[in-house]
């Protein structure tokens, strides 16, 4: 998945510098399939980028230190002032000094945690009357359904639409074998994981979500279970995934499944009151 250049080139450099994709797959997902919507303050050595409330904020490696990222996120707030957020990948101090400076609040922590497929996984048993099988086209319904469900109060993935859903399944790393659906003997759908292989070495637990009404079976723990196994029949050497830092029940499941956090997998959000006045900005 790559941005427009001059914003890949900058982009590619940022990660390549710090080890973290500064840009989300939203931002990249809106940058290819609706670019309309993406504001843009572009300089040679630096780009902003606001889509909706989200702001995404990259200087080259080349040009740190010099004042630009102040500078551009200036130019921003002088046209956007709108309770702005922004995500800092890798947690990178400069992104808190600029954050303190111009009035962003720290509220939000997610942490990548990481299982090597080398460590052998437990065997995957489905409770009864439950069948975990891959998607087929027939689900989308359901599974948005599920989805807005399971992430009512989360920002993001609850958003998911059938245009969003689309989009991604659009992507080339999409496989409907991995992603794993939870069935009722009913035939109503309960719960869902979405896996991603990025590449021969790395595959990512994407999306896990059960229906609340099926919540506290164990179901949670199964899928994931289930998308491990997947991911290892593919031949990955690494499993990560996302979570929020103080979703301790699912952490809780991610550590019984082997899964570890280290301290420099920390994405932080910060956000900004509409309105509000620099204390420290030059």
């Amino acid at each position: 998945m790559t941005a427009p250049d001059p914003i890949a080139g900058i982009a590619a450099a940022a990660e390549q510098e710090d080890g973290a994709a500064p840009l989300d797959e939203a931002t990249l997902l809106a940058l290819r399939h609706d670019p309309g919507q993406v504001r843009r303050w572009e300089r040679d050595d630096a780009f902003a980028l606001v889509i909706g409330h989200d702001l995404s904020l990259v200087v080259h490696p080349s040009a740190r230190g010099r004042g630009v990222g102040g500078g551009l996120l200036k130019n921003v707030l002088a046209e956007v002032d709108s309770g702005l957020s922004a995500w800092s990948h890798a947690d990178h101090p400069a992104a808190a000094r600029l954050a303190a400076t111009y009035g962003f609040d720290r509220v939000r922590e997610l942490w990548v945690m990481r299982r090597p497929t080398a460590t052998p996984l437990p065997d995957l048993v489905a409770p009864d009357g439950i069948e975990i099988r891959g998607y087929r086209p027939g689900d989308d319904e359901a599974l948005l359904r599920v989805n807005a469900a399971a992430f009512a109060d989360h920002p993001e993935q609850g958003a998911m639409d059938a245009a969003n859903l689309a989009a991604r399944m659009a992507e080339p790393w999409f496989d409907p074998a991995g992603l794993l659906v939870a069935e009722d003997r009913d035939g109503s759908l309960l719960g869902f994981h979405w896996t991603k292989q990025h590449s021969a070495a790395l595959g990512e637990v994407y999306v896990v979500a059960i229906a609340p009404e099926a919540q506290g079976r164990g179901l949670g723990r199964v899928l994931t279970l289930a998308g491990l196994h997947h991911l290892a029949g593919r031949g990955v050497a690494e499993v990560l995934l996302y979570v929020e830092s103080d979703n301790r029940p699912a952490i809780a499941v991610y550590n019984g499944l082997g899964f570890d956090h280290a301290a420099r997998d920390t994405h932080v959000m910060y956000k900004r009151p509409p309105g509000r006045v620099p204390e420290t900005g030059p």
